[in-house]
């Protein structure tokens, strides 16, 4: 037997005042989801453990049965080699946000979302700062990867987004003695970028159409590659990966699977070209993780609206797959963290689960949501779990003992 799962990045949530004090998942309409539910068994479950709350990376890394404290080294690995970059040993890999300042205040971390010319602005980023390279790519949607090349470097550095609007660029600093090259680095390209990005005719052209400049890189994330046992080494099974989100193919691509990164995420992606992949993906091996995003993106922009028709995208989607899955196939449905509307960041709550297929047992529960999840048989587990469950559910565990 084989294994889909799909994650619904920043699915779950927290009583909005937005749905008369449900979550989205209770406030929406999703037959298909449910049918998951109720054909299968529930649960509920803490990404990295009670209280934590997860990032996506750490959050994947724990899905896929590793533990995040021990093989963690930043987010800013993923990211780089996530998109394609060449990540080296001794390289500094930095996550980034294209923003927009203004008077010296960041206005938009996101620079609107708006990925008009970012590929041509990136491309002007790539520069020198003393006899340190700084490599710079456009990912995905403002998103990018800063990749700081040189000698004597260390990834002990501070963040340079504030993480919110309404401040200034951050200094990074050097956490620790070692770091301090590395940070001054850091700090004289973001004054650089700055100068580049404003002058760059492609920001006039964005200014024309009406979106925000992009005339400013934001930082944070640093870490150098990381060491991590490959899927099939650890599970003796081959996996898959199907995302539209860089930082996860990164994760994806150290963990060692085969790892598609495809355009669209949101409302305006095309679910069932990616849940087609993932099941032509199954036909060669045995799992395959299905990514999705969107309903993190709106959770973060408290955009209750878009992110229950994201649920609502999800169902349907999900439906269509069903049909079309081999009937020996175990599906499993769950998010990497709770993105709640009202908080507009990630919080430790615990995600529903639904695991369906031919060898799992039926629990009594009717509704795919947290709190309908919370009653399954399945119980509370920790993400590390999860792997475990489903490739005994496959038949493709040993028995332990005697």
């Amino acid at each position: 037997m084989k294994i889909l799962l799909v994650i619904c990045d920043g699915m779950g949530d927290r009583p909005s005042k937005h749905f008369k004090g449900k979550t989205a998942l209770q406030a929406t309409k999703h037959k298909n989801l449910d049918e998951l539910a109720k054909n299968g068994s529930a649960g509920i479950m803490d990404t990295i453990a009670p209280g934590i709350r997860p990032g996506s990376d750490t959050a994947h890394l724990a899905l896929l049965g590793h533990d995040p404290y021990k093989v963690y080294t930043g987010r800013g690995p993923f990211e780089a080699t996530g998109i394609g970059m060449d990540l080296r040993e001794g390289d500094v890999a930095v996550r980034c946000n294209f923003g927009t300042v203004k008077n010296g205040t960041i206005v938009d971390r996101r620079a609107g979302r708006e990925a008009f010319g970012l590929d041509e602005l990136g491309k002007a980023l790539n520069i020198k700062i003393g006899d340190t390279e700084m490599l710079f790519k456009h990912a995905v949607g403002h998103r990018g990867a800063l990749i700081i090349r040189g000698t004597g470097l260390s990834d002990k550095i501070g963040d340079t987004d504030p993480h919110e609007e309404g401040k200034q660029i951050k200094t990074s600093v050097a956490l620790e003695p070692e770091a301090k090259k590395t940070a001054e680095a850091l700090n004289e390209y973001i004054k650089k970028a700055q100068e580049i990005l404003s002058n760059h005719p492609m920001n006039k052209e964005r200014e024309k159409r009406g979106f925000p400049l992009a005339n400013a890189i934001l930082t944070r994330g640093p870490g150098l590659a990381p060491k991590i046992e490959k899927f099939e080494k650890k599970y003796g099974i081959k996996g898959g990966c199907v995302t539209a989100t860089g930082a996860i193919a990164g994760v994806m691509k150290y963990c060692g699977l085969d790892t598609k990164l495809v355009e669209g995420r949101g409302l305006a992606s095309d679910l069932d070209m990616k849940a087609g992949m993932a099941l032509d993906m199954l036909k060669e091996k045995d799992f395959c993780l299905l990514h999705i995003k969107g309903c993190d993106d709106y959770s973060h922009d408290g955009n209750a609206q878009a992110k229950a028709k994201m649920i609502v995208k999800i169902d349907a989607m999900i439906g269509r797959l069903v049909k079309k899955a081999p009937k020996d196939l175990i599906i499993a449905v769950t998010a990497d963290h709770s993105t709640p509307l009202e908080f507009k960041n990630h919080t430790s709550d615990p995600v529903p689960l639904a695991i369906c297929g031919q060898t799992m047992r039926r629990d009594n529960t009717k509704r795919y949501d947290e709190i309908e999840c919370a009653g399954g048989a399945i119980g509370r587990i920790k993400g590390q779990d999860l792997i475990k469950i489903l490739l005994d559910l496959a038949g493709k565990t040993q028995l332990f003992g005697a």
